[in-house]
């Protein structure tokens, strides 16, 4: 069974590192040796950052570029008590994302509830909480933009 990537949240920055592998992996059928190789690094010390998750804070936006996902810079973010949001396109809303949308927010309310009854853990909870903010805030954005639309860049005078 294939993960739903888009409601995955690190628990830790190791986790966080092997995620944005197994994202790589896949997504893009990328192996450590490739991705070690797109960073310019050995794939041995790709190794050992895996396993100890002490990764050079300069490697960091490239590590992500070549995973194609940014699964380190949200778990920083997070750990810092920041909520990160995807930069929406602009793109109409269709009834799918709707749909994402109250799927994101129940399952934030019942893992809420969950916790309430002690059926989950508070990292859970967190992580449905968080991800549902974030679905929120994107919609927010994307409203917003809609409201304000950027300036057409083009030969047009």
């Amino acid at each position: 069974m294939r993960r739903n990537w888009k409601t995955v949240q690190p628990g830790s920055l190791i986790e966080a590192l092997r995620l944005a592998k197994d994202y790589a992996r896949e997504r893009h059928n990328l192996s450590v040796e490739r991705i070690a190789d797109l960073i310019g690094v050995s794939h041995h010390d790709l190794y050992k950052w895996l396993g100890n998750g002490r990764m050079p804070a300069l490697l960091i936006p490239a590590y992500e570029m070549a995973c194609r996902c940014h699964f380190v810079s949200s778990w920083l973010a997070l750990s810092a008590g920041k909520l990160v949001i995807d930069i929406p396109r602009g793109r109409s809303v269709a009834a799918r994302d709707i749909n994402q949308l109250q799927r994101l927010t129940t399952e934030a309310i019942t893992q809420i509830l969950n916790f309430t009854e002690g059926t989950t853990t508070a990292e859970n909870a967190l992580a449905a909480i968080h991800t549902s903010m974030a679905g929120l805030a994107w919609h927010k954005t994307n409203i917003e933009k809609h409201a304000q639309p950027e300036l057409a860049l083009g030969d047009d005078e």
